[in-house]
């Protein structure tokens, strides 16, 4: 997204079209979907758009981008885990009834 991005911003400067510091920042920004929302409001918030360079902005993105599949991933293991505790719960109460007959036609 971001040598893309950059590609158009160079060709409109190639023509002759002239952008403040923030304009591409901004234009990013807002062009982001709800997923990015809270990311997109901390940026502008704690940065200075005029001196925020579309690199780090970029980077910061990519950032959030890695940080939210870790948090996706962690959360799946979670899921598993739990799914097979839950699992082993029910087959646990399956198995002590049968054990009791077992155990019963022993004695």
């Amino acid at each position: 997204m971001q040598k893309r991005f950059t590609d158009i911003v160079n060709h409109f400067i190639g023509l002759g079209k002239t952008f403040d510091k923030e304009e591409p920042n901004i234009k990013v920004l807002k062009c982001l979907d709800k997923y990015w929302q809270l990311k997109v409001t901390a940026i502008s918030e704690t940065r200075d758009l005029t001196t925020l360079s579309t690199v780090v902005m970029f980077g910061k993105l990519r950032e959030h981008k890695l940080e939210m599949n870790r948090f996706k991933e962690q959360e799946n293991e979670e899921r598993k885990v739990r799914s097979i505790t839950l699992k082993i719960i029910a087959l646990e109460k399956k198995a002590k009834p049968i054990l009791a007959r077992i155990v019963k036609l022993k004695h």
